[in-house]
């Protein structure tokens, strides 16, 4: 096959005569035997039509005509991304976390767009990457589209669904109450971020979902990890995109891909991960080790709303605040004490006066902290600023079955010493938790590829040596730094950090921003 002046492509093919027959303005330009020569207009629906007339390797007219707008100029994989998602009504896109596959999805939705092939677009994810992720990556990326988030009351999500939006952004539960409204809607285009959350047929989020799902609907599901506990976990994705690839009953797959040990023990079978393999298409997968072109210092952030309980005490310590601030002057030092207690209750815990330690539930930071450790291919770095914190996440992460160690400043250097060693040599542990102040500079733990913030810690040179840990000489893969906030005071201190400005005249003005406006 080749591509004439861009415009057309030359075919050889035994299907010379269906493809003149059926594609207007194609032309036989010679004949060999029963094997002929065609030349095609580049188009979208000329593209579809080959395909479906299963002429192999033929490209998506987007790599022709698309202009890729935006902030970026897209990688080689992203590119290769977006032409496959924009060639396949229903697939999926497998690639690691870090490779840029939000963009390439939104690149890819714009485009069907220019060609008339969609008009709307609802994206469903965890809350956590609704606004920081997906919001801030089709304003960096497409920004010519309207782009609304369906979140708040009923009623306020209801506007966004009913509105002119053309990318609509709601998370897995949204979905759940709104169904009715968005199968009104009538969404042409539904992509599933993170969509091992509807991997379990017998849930709400799953039947809300597929009933949006209609016989012209287009159907994009993402994550990095399919299938990562049980090969099980693949039926209710492949049932959605590919339903004729699996049985009707959970019970038959599951028999498919497991033998039974005891009444409640399974195994995989030897060949599991090849009829997972099978089902999981159409798939794209890039690993970061692939993506050479990648910038090897990655950042996103993951917004994980606090718990009612982290926020009742946090708005009451934030009035609290601003009596203690009346006629006194703040100073760098006592903003950063007074700002410290915000941070201890957005981390989970707070310290009393006489040190006595108060915890607070942290269960949505705890679940997002766990997805993103199973979702990572090496090892893993947690920067937790408070010790107290450091050592309940130690406990609650190995309760998970999670092998984690921690290191603050209560612990030995002989065993500081032994932790690291085995966290760069050894299998175990897979995660290490780092108080910042106890850790964060002379060491080396190339073997993450992943760091992840807990929670800020005020000080830019702590927060770059922080990073610095994993992202140095001796690492092989590139590196992914996570941050987990859920208040405005995290947030207000990562953006001091992003700017690296001086953050003891910062904590004043952020004082002044966060309590006392």
């Amino acid at each position: 096959m080749q591509i004439i002046d861009n415009k057309a492509l030359l075919i050889t093919t035994k299907k010379a005569d269906q493809i003149v027959s059926l594609i207007p303005k194609s032309k036989l330009i010679d004949r060999q035997g029963d094997v002929g020569r065609v030349l095609v207009h580049w188009g979208f629906d000329e593209t579809r039509l080959l395909r479906n007339l299963k002429i192999r390797n033929v490209p998506s007219p987007i790599l022709r005509s698309y202009k890729w707008p935006g902030v970026y100029t897209p990688f080689d994989h992203q590119k290769t991304t977006a032409a496959f998602l924009a060639g396949q009504a229903r697939c999926f896109c497998l690639s690691e976390a870090g490779t840029g596959k939000t963009s390439a999805a939104a690149w890819a939705a714009d485009y069907l767009m220019n060609v008339r092939q969609i008009k709307r677009v609802l994206v469903v994810c965890p809350v956590s990457i609704m606004d920081t992720a997906w919001k801030a990556d089709l304003f960096r990326t497409v920004m010519h589209r309207t782009v609304g988030i369906a979140s708040g009351t009923r009623e306020a999500r209801r506007r966004i669904i009913e509105g002119d939006y053309e990318f609509v952004i709601i998370n897995f539960d949204g979905v759940k109450v709104l169904t009715a409204d968005l199968e009104k809607a009538a969404f042409d285009l539904i992509i599933v971020d993170e969509c091992n959350a509807v991997q379990n047929v017998s849930t709400d989020r799953w039947k809300s979902l597929a009933q949006l799902i209609k016989p012209t609907t287009r159907l994009w599901m993402m994550t990095g990890t399919p299938a990562a506990q049980s090969p099980v976990q693949a039926y209710g994705l492949a049932k959605l995109v590919n339903p004729s690839s699996v049985p009707r009953f959970f019970g038959a797959f599951r028999d498919q891909v497991m033998y039974k040990i005891s009444n409640f023990k399974w195994a995989p079978k030897v060949d599991a991960a090849e009829t997972v393999h099978k089902i999981l298409q159409p798939a794209i997968r890039f690993t970061k080790e692939e993506c050479l072109d990648l910038p090897d210092l990655l950042y996103t952030t993951r917004e994980v709303p606090l718990t009612k309980q982290q926020t009742h005490y946090y708005e009451t310590i934030r009035k609290n605040l601003i009596a203690q601030a009346a006629g006194a002057e703040i100073t760098a030092v006592n903003a950063a004490t007074l700002l410290g207690k915000l941070l201890q209750v957005s981390a989970g815990c707070a310290y009393t006066p006489n040190r006595e330690v108060i915890e607070f539930d942290i269960a949505n930071r705890l679940n997002e902290l766990i997805d993103v450790i199973e979702g990572t291919k090496q090892k893993v770095i947690v920067f937790v600023p408070f010790r107290h914190v450091l050592e309940r996440l130690e406990r609650d992460l190995a309760a998970k079955g999670l092998s984690v160690v921690g290191i603050h400043g209560g612990v030995a250097g002989s065993t500081r010493a032994d932790y690291i060693r085995r966290f760069q040599t050894e299998q175990d542990p897979g995660g290490i938790l780092l108080q910042p102040q106890a850790a964060a500079h002379g060491i080396t733990l190339t073997r993450a590829d992943t760091v992840v913030w807990w929670g800020p810690v005020p000080s830019a040179e702590l927060y770059m040596q922080g990073n610095a840990r994993a992202h140095r000489a001796g690492q092989k893969h590139p590196v992914t730094v996570v941050r987990l906030q859920g208040s405005s005071v995290e947030r207000r201190i990562y953006g001091l950090l992003d700017g690296k400005l001086d953050l003891h005249q910062g904590l004043v003005d952020l004082f002044h921003q966060e309590v006392l406006a």
